[in-house]
């Protein structure tokens, strides 16, 4: 659970509640906490209640992304905090095209992930 800056809030253009979650994967509450703490999604404080919310682009219908928590450990591993991994899911790169969380979305999860383990630090 993070603070974001107001660079990655604007780069991310819709966040959706835990609650929202759960009932989109039909789901408790508490296994979408379970989630964000085995790092499979990434949630962060924000507006006036600083209630914890994820990116909408990480949920597909009653699914989370195809390749997000996969991803998300690659990541991880090379040393990003979660603020730095949603500012480079939610950056576009031209060489992809798009951003690599629309990537994951339309199942171009090799190539996320080639660039991913490009990165470690």
């Amino acid at each position: 659970m993070t603070e974001i800056d107001a660079k990655t809030d604007a780069l991310i253009p819709s966040w959706l509640h835990l609650p929202d979650i759960a009932e989109m994967l039909d789901i408790e509450v508490t296994k979408v906490r379970q989630l964000v703490k085995e790092g499979q999604l990434i949630a962060v404080r924000r507006g006036e209640n600083r209630s914890l919310q994820v990116p909408a682009a990480f949920i597909a219908g009653d699914r989370i992304v195809k390749g997000l928590s996969g991803t998300l450990t690659l990541l991880k591993d090379d040393g990003y905090s979660d603020e730095e991994m949603l500012e480079w899911l939610f950056t576009p790169d031209e060489s992809l095209p798009g951003t690599p969380v629309q990537a994951l979305a339309e199942n171009r999860g090799t190539e996320v992930k080639r660039r991913a383990q490009a990165l470690a630090l």
